[in-house]
């Protein structure tokens, strides 16, 4: 992508999910839009300071925040992707046994159910933020992670196969702040594990540790 043209909003075709309302759908993809807006407005302002020329020590703090900021706009965009990207209608209740996925699951936790355990406590952790799988491509296993703010506690060097929106907005209007629970359970009935696995077989392809 080049330094001008702008981030495009991708669209999902997943009205009729089981347990998630299509008007959770609506509210949350106008939310997405907003994050790619707020990207492309940052960019934009971050390339209108480069054209100035020299930034100099006193405008650089300005410029160093527009930066931060950026960061959070953009994390909340390509995480609320690969969310949406990780849901179809119909989704299976489980990966297919023998996948890279399953196999790395073992290896790592010893059990499919173990590694559910494990990412749905995730899942529950008080606050709002992300609950998300990631793939360490040096080892090839996989760990649960719990990120707020988009930014906050994501793991360098490592990929996210599966993520979960565990902000309030993802469920509140079909759900009880109590029943986060049902909301994760409804977020299981609706993953396509394809994806996930399509994920995990590119991270483990890529080696991505520094040389």
């Amino acid at each position: 992508m080049s330094a001008t043209q702008p981030y495009q909003a991708k669209t999902y075709d997943l009205f009729g999910l089981s347990g998630i309302s299509d008007e959770t759908l609506r509210v949350h993809f106008g939310l997405y839009e907003g994050y790619v807006k707020a990207a492309n407005e940052l960019r934009e302002q971050l390339a209108e300071c480069m054209k100035r020329g020299k930034v100099d020590h006193e405008q650089m703090p300005a410029y160093s925040e527009l930066t931060r900021r950026l960061g959070f706009e953009f994390n909340g965009m390509v995480l609320h992707e690969y969310y949406f990207g990780n849901l179809r209608r119909g989704g299976d209740d489980q990966p297919a046994a023998g996948s890279a996925f399953s196999r790395a699951v073992e290896r790592t936790f010893g059990s499919y159910e173990r590694w559910k355990a494990d990412f749905c406590s995730v899942g529950m952790m008080r606050g709002v933020g992300w609950a998300i799988c990631n793939v360490d491509p040096a080892r090839g296993l996989v760990s649960n992670h719990w990120v707020s703010l988009h930014e906050h506690g994501n793991v360098a060097g490592f990929l996210p196969i599966l993520v979960m929106d565990v902000w309030e907005h993802a469920y509140l209007l079909d759900y009880q702040p109590s029943e986060r629970k049902q909301y994760i359970d409804s977020f299981f009935s609706n993953i396509g594990w394809n994806v996930v696995e399509e994920r995990i077989q590119a991270g483990l392809s890529s080696m991505a540790v520094p040389r």
